[in-house]
């Protein structure tokens, strides 16, 4: 049978760590800044005075006429569309990134996001109306679409097996560091006396153009070129990122992959088929349970979220600077262990982290806050170090492994159809959270963290019992972990007689 050899080993194909290819997946994980930066600086620009002025001058009057304790004193449809409406038109440009990445290349997909990201956030800092705010948005939108698409799938192709992991998490790292750097942006915009926010926003051009050298500079990945019939480059290619000249195991593994793959006609018909069960579950569940663990609850609207509970304005961004600074400490935690301890132990240990901080915050805002009781200081701290807590366990665990793993999982045929999956999904959910989580904390308060906190039980459940250890396998025989697992092996052997 066809794909029997690819089936049949985990194997490990060797090769050195070269400079090249360390090169490659950095610049190629840099579309993780665009994202990063946008969740980063959204939630700092729409506690802004001067921008809630110009755009939305109701939220701007009841936030100066709430109280302290008034957890609904941003609740804005409008202004919430404002940040999410980007998500839903990076969920339709997944699917376009999705053909795109197949037919042209994975460069020429993050060429074109960096592109029109740069164009969406030249016009968000001019912005003169809603109008031109949402249209920027949208561009911006699609410019995450194509990232997010491309980049976890061009670091898994490009990246040795036995240091994948840490590879690719390179993209979830430039995500942290891109919320950093728009959190300290946000900390400085906020205290000029006019035009901060177009700064801010304007800002987002710069991490495009990194994106764009990127498209233009790096090396396209030896699986895309010889599945578009550039065998010879491919191959060159290959050999140069591996440091080695005997890279004929891997070179045969991914010919017979390209040869698998070209017998589908359509790959998102193929992805639901029986036989690839296991990683259109796992595609889907996965960025699902990512976005519900409650991490935008804090990220994306950090500074409104501690405006509300009663911190100031410039204690509000410096708290959300505070929490960026941890989630990248804790990014690197993952990067020097994921290949180490594997991604199940890093899954479940940060899942039980976050359930325990999310269960705690809820107590003090349920105990502490709201009413007539504003939060004291001492409680407000606390509130803090346990959301830093909680990202660290994030940042370690289903932040980074939430765009590994499906990356990973994903045989070549049906690659790019099951990563536009992941991307819609995870897109989703974030557009869906960032226009309601704003109504959710009005609605239920501090229950909001009992919400999320429950998702993430049902989450760390789901990762103990169903998914398999991926550490240093090759993707390209990746479909042997399905065999040895207890739940899938029968799904997947009985699904067309191949293994």
């Amino acid at each position: 049978m066809a794909g029997s050899m690819i089936h049949t080993s985990k194997g490990n194909y060797g090769g050195r760590f070269t400079l090249y290819v360390l090169f490659a997946c950095i610049i190629g994980a840099s579309g993780g800044l665009l994202f990063g930066y946008d969740i980063g600086i959204s939630g700092g620009v729409t506690s802004m005075d001067e921008f809630l002025l110009e755009f939305f001058p109701s939220v701007y009057e009841h936030k100066h006429t709430a109280r302290e304790t008034d957890y609904c004193k941003y609740d804005s449809q409008i202004l919430q569309f404002f940040s999410s409406s980007l998500y839903i038109a990076g969920l339709i440009s997944g699917f376009a990134s999705s053909y795109l990445a197949s037919k042209y290349g994975r460069k020429r997909s993050m060429l074109f996001g960096g592109i029109t990201f740069f164009i969406g956030g030249i016009l968000n800092g001019a912005a003169q109306n809603i109008a031109m705010l949402i249209i920027g948005r949208i561009l911006l939108g699609v410019g995450v679409g194509c990232a997010t698409q491309t980049v976890p799938m061009y670091l898994s192709e490009m990246a040795p097996s036995q240091w994948r992991g840490g590879l690719n998490i390179a993209f979830q790292f430039l995500i942290t560091l891109g919320i950093v750097i728009a959190n300290m942006i946000n900390y400085a915009t906020s205290k000029m006396s006019k035009d901060g926010w177009r700064i801010s926003l304007g800002l987002a051009s710069v991490p495009a153009i990194i994106v764009i050298l990127g498209g233009i500079f790096c090396p396209e990945t030896p699986n895309s070129l010889i599945e578009r019939n550039l065998k010879e480059e491919g191959k060159n290619i290959l050999r140069k990122i591996r440091g080695v000249e005997n890279i004929n195991e891997e070179y045969e593994d991914i010919i017979e992959a390209t040869n698998l793959a070209n017998q589908v006609t359509n790959p998102y018909k193929t992805l639901f088929s029986k036989k690839y069960r296991p990683q259109l579950i796992l595609s889907i569940l996965i960025p699902l349970f990512q976005q519900l663990s409650g991490i935008n609850v804090v990220m994306f609207y950090a500074p409104v979220l501690f405006n509300t509970i009663g911190f100031g304005a410039d204690a509000s961004l410096y708290s959300a600077v505070i929490v960026g600074v941890v989630n990248i400490l804790s990014t690197i935690v993952s990067i020097v262990l994921v290949d180490k301890l594997g991604r199940r132990a890093l899954f479940l240990e940060g899942g039980v982290q976050m359930i325990i901080c999310q269960i705690f915050i809820a107590w003090i805002l349920g105990t502490q806050f709201g009413g007539d009781m504003v939060l004291s200081k001492a409680y407000g701290t606390g509130v803090l170090v346990l959301v830093c807590f909680f990202v660290a366990g994030f940042a370690w665990s289903w932040g980074p492994l939430g765009w590994l793993v499906p990356s990973e999982i994903l045989p070549m045929e049906v690659r790019s159809a099951g990563q536009a999956i992941v991307v819609s999904v995870n897109l989703l959910l974030t557009f869906i959270i960032g226009q309601v989580f704003l109504t959710i904390l009005c609605s239920f308060k501090y229950g909001a963290f009992i919400f999320f906190g429950v998702w993430e039980i049902i989450a760390t459940l789901f990762i103990y019992f169903f998914v398999p250890e991926t550490k240093g396998v090759s993707i390209e025989k990746m479909v042997s972990i399905w065999e040895d697992h207890w739940f899938w092996k029968r799904m997947v052997r009985n699904s067309n007689g191949i293994l």
